[in-house]
């Protein structure tokens, strides 16, 4: 490998896709595009069904191609659904809460601050000149208020002979 090589992935979206059915997501990406806090509830809200080859599936993204990966330190949790009408009065269900049908090797807090741990560790992978990069733009939007008011003195200085 060279400086500058990309990273390649471990799994061959190919592969995963005949694995899996569809290909797992890239977690770093999910980070980078929707936020620590999607990413972080992805990760809390697997719950067993028995319709999905893996037998769980996720309340934030139904029928993801991920298994729960993690169920060994959460446990399996079971949805707790709530019945409701929408405005043509058909039945509809939803997920409100989870129970804990059987417990992991970590108690449910312990859980959460595993998983707030690993989602800054995504993001930070996802992209780790993020803070280098801001702090460059800092600079940046200050050398673009300083270049305006230069470049508008200069427009002053430029026409004020033209009237």
């Amino acid at each position: 490998a060279k400086v500058g090589d990309l990273m390649k992935n471990a799994m061959p979206k190919s592969e995963a896709k005949k694995w899996f059915g569809v290909t797992p997501p890239d977690l770093t990406l999910i980070a980078r595009s929707r936020g620590v806090d999607y990413l972080y509830t992805y990760l809390l809200t697997f719950y067993e069904d028995a319709s999905r080859p893996f037998g769980v599936n996720n309340a934030i993204f139904p029928n993801a191609g991920m298994p729960h990966v993690l169920w060994e330190l959460q446990g399996m949790q079971k949805p707790i659904y709530a019945t409701h009408k929408d405005a043509e009065g058909h039945e509809i269900k939803t997920i409100e809460g989870f129970e804990l049908a059987q417990p992991g090797s970590m108690s449910p807090p312990e859980y959460k601050e595993a998983m707030a741990d690993l989602v800054n560790f995504l993001a930070y992978v996802g992209e780790p000149i993020k803070l280098e990069r801001q702090a460059i733009g800092i600079w940046v939007v200050l050398f673009l208020v300083l270049a305006f008011v230069v470049f508008y003195l200069l427009k002053k200085e430029y026409w004020k002979d033209v009237h």
